[in-house]
Parts: C-alpha cells; structure tokens; sequence
C-alpha cells in the first residue's frame, strides 16, 4: 500500500492545478453562482467546477488506478486501495465574498483512513499539509518558506479560541450543546469553513466544532490536524468519521471538557 510521503507528489500537483485554475475567478466579479441544493441555498460556481476538473486532469495522468471522490462530479471507483477526496472551493459563500477564508481541500484515504491532507488558501499562498500514518507531520508551505505546526494542546476551555461555521446549521439540540461550549471558551469565531481546522493546527485555534460534514469536507482535515498533534473525534468521543459531527482539537483535556455537552447531542 502507497504511504503518505509517497503520495505526496500527487497531492501537491492535484493543489497547484486547482490553483491556476481559481486564479482568474477570485475577486474577478465575474463568476455567478448556482444553487445545487433543492431545499435550501447550496452554491456552486464555475470556479469549483474548473478547480475540480483541473484535479481529476491530474489525477489521470499521475494516479489513473485510484479511485476519485468529488464535491462537483462525485465517485469515481478505483483499485488501488487509494482514495482522493476533492473539494474544490470549501467556502464558496466567503469565495463569493472576496473574503480570503475558503480553500481547496485534498484527502488521500487508505483503508478508510485519512493518511494525506493539504488545505491550500491560494490568496494568502498558504499551503497546509498533514500526513498520518507512520511518516505523522504537518507544516506549512507559505512563500518559500516551511514552518513545522504543532496544535496547541495546554490551553483549558475557559482560556480557549472556538471556531464552528455557522450555528445556524446546527440542528436544534446540536446548537443548544453548542452554545454550553461556547459560553465557557473565551473567544468564538464563524465563517472559517476548513480554515479554521488549518488555524487550529497551527496553534491560533483550540477547538473546531461542527456538524453536517461530508466526506470531502473532512478526509483532508484529519491529517492536517493530528498530524500537528491535535485531536479529531466525533461527538462522543470515538475516531472522526469521514463525515458527520466532528469536533478538533488541540488537546485532550480541552477536548473531554466540550464532550461533556456534546455526547448528549452525537448521532446514534
């Protein structure tokens, strides 16, 4: 079976082609998004489909025996063992905004775990890469230079930094053991989307929390994140799911302090 460190080539090639393929699309005021979802407001623009594209290009010529799992064009199955999971622009409504929060996340998987994880931000040139399995690191690529990131794992609930995207995606009975985090942590951030997760192993952020996560959404955080040292779990406390409910963080202690309200909400 491929390691991390040797599907890294890959991985890097797959984030430089969604890159040129975004360039002309950011702040551009030119790219109109559509709605994709029947029953709310899900957007998708021409920028995803292209970084998406320009992706799966890649991965044809360099990886054609792996299989492919994508926001935009869904599965594609392979027989490698080796799994990509795409999402082109995570963050489309901060993308459409002009706001420099969205990235484009990449996931390697292997026998359902996440082993390979790159957030890249292209407007910050900011480049996060985890692997996570015996070869575990994270660092962070960021004009020409690479710095080594470690989560932050000392800070207690009460002295702590929380991210989640929007409460308002919450069910009702996740938001309501949400808001008991949230009240005891001393700052709240919204509107990161992955970011946050790349912050978090960068040690700015403790903790991420969140609900609803697709399997693009997810399989290239965990690498990032315990690559960096830190912890990703679902709501009770078992090893994240490629989806779901998933809280980050940079310690343990400051994890069994958020699960304590949380495990009351996790999914059966």
């Amino acid at each position: 079976m491929d390691s991390a460190r040797s599907l890294l080539p890959t991985a890097i090639a797959l984030a430089d082609a969604a890159r040129r393929a975004v360039a002309g699309f950011f702040r551009a005021g030119s790219d109109l998004a559509e709605n994709k979802s029947l029953t709310g407001y899900d957007p998708v623009t021409e920028a995803d489909r292209a970084a998406e594209r320009a992706m799966r290009d890649v991965l044809s010529r360099m990886r054609p025996q792996d299989g492919v799992e994508g926001e935009e064009y869904g599965a594609l199955p392979g027989r490698s063992g080796i799994t990509w999971y795409l999402d082109p622009i995570d963050g489309t409504r901060a993308f459409l905004a002009g706001l420099p929060s969205w990235t484009t996340l990449i996931g390697a998987v292997a026998g359902g775990r996440a082993i390979l994880g790159v957030i890249d931000q292209p407007w910050l040139e900011e480049r996060y890469i985890g692997l996570n399995d015996q070869d575990r690191c994270a660092y962070l690529l960021s004009r020409g230079q690479r710095t080594d990131l470690a989560a932050c794992s000392s800070r207690p609930l009460s002295r702590a930094i929380l991210s989640t995207t929007d409460p308002f995606i919450l069910r009702p009975h996740e938001r309501s053991a949400f808001e008991q985090v949230r009240t005891q942590a001393r700052i709240t951030r919204y509107g990161l989307d992955a970011y946050a997760y790349a912050r978090l192993a960068a040690g700015t952020i403790d903790m991420v929390i969140e609900s609803g996560l697709q399997s693009y959404d997810v399989a290239a955080l965990i690498p990032v994140v315990e690559g960096a040292g830190g912890l990703v779990t679902d709501w009770r406390g078992e090893p994240a799911r490629l989806g779901g409910q998933i809280i980050a963080a940079g310690g343990r202690a400051i994890l069994e302090e958020a699960l304590i309200p949380l495990r009351a909400a996790a999914d059966g």
